[in-house]
């Protein structure tokens, strides 16, 4: 077998590699549309009622996903990627929304107040990057977040020798 007849082997290999990375791809498309937005949402709602309802749907879709407990790291476990901690803090504003929407003679200042803490509690500033939705990182891949990073490597050296295969070809020719 020549050289040149391994070349659809190596694309082929390319292919396989980029499979991965697609996955996780569109994992974390999928979180952000199901539960990643609507925390965005709720954070950005100019009506308690609004900013209820998108928080709701944001921990049903967590409940659902048995994103409630546990920790996105693999190697040691930090606080920035703790999921219960994350979770329960949803449940707070959810359960602070509640309590004023209910309240029948809370005030414009008890409501904005409200919504000014949600967004703090939802939202972390990254200066001139501007602010983004606290979620701990890995969460769109969890529970399996070990298996994608042992994945993500072999997808990294997979599509390396395939570069370097089909890099060794063209200088062939």
């Amino acid at each position: 077998m020549t050289n040149r007849n391994l070349l659809p082997l190596l694309f082929v290999g390319i292919i396989i590699g980029l499979v991965v990375p697609t996955i996780v791809l569109v994992k974390s498309i999928k979180f952000n549309q199901n539960c990643g937005g609507y925390i965005k949402q709720a954070a950005d709602a100019n009506s308690v009622e609004l900013s209820l309802s998108r928080l709701e749907t944001a921990i049903n879709y967590a409940e659902i996903n048995n994103l409630t407990s546990g920790y996105t790291s693999v190697l040691w476990k930090t606080e920035d990627e703790n999921i219960g901690f994350w979770y329960k803090n949803l449940v707070a504003c959810r359960d602070e929304l509640k309590l004023v929407v209910e309240k029948e003679d809370a005030t414009q200042l008890e409501k904005s107040n409200i919504l000014m803490k949600v967004r703090e509690s939802l939202m972390d500033n990254h200066g001139d990057k501007g602010d983004e939705i606290t979620i701990p990182d890995g969460i769109s891949r969890y529970p399996h977040n070990a298996l994608f990073g042992v994945l993500r490597i072999l997808s990294f050296l997979i599509l390396f020798f395939c570069g370097l295969g089909i890099m060794a070809i063209i200088n062939e020719w």
